[in-house]
């Protein structure tokens, strides 16, 4: 699997994924959207776990400096 996310990229999307799943347990934000933010944080927290986002490879984004697609 190509790692197509840099360090600033990933540590974004966690602040981003755990700044939702607070915003939905202290239930700033439920029903509808609080389902639909809490898909979104859990993707944003898996993506950057795995270091790969899939959206950006068929554009060919890197936002890591060391490895680039051939």
């Amino acid at each position: 699997m190509i790692k197509n996310i840099g360090t600033m990229d990933r540590s974004l999307r966690v602040v981003i994924g755990l700044f939702i799943v607070l915003l939905i347990v202290k239930s700033i934000v439920t029903g509808t959207a609080a389902i639909i933010l809490g898909i979104f944080a859990g993707v944003f927290i898996i993506t950057s776990s795995l270091g790969t986002c899939p959206l950006y490879i068929p554009f060919k984004i890197f936002t890591n400096k060391k490895e680039k697609a051939e």
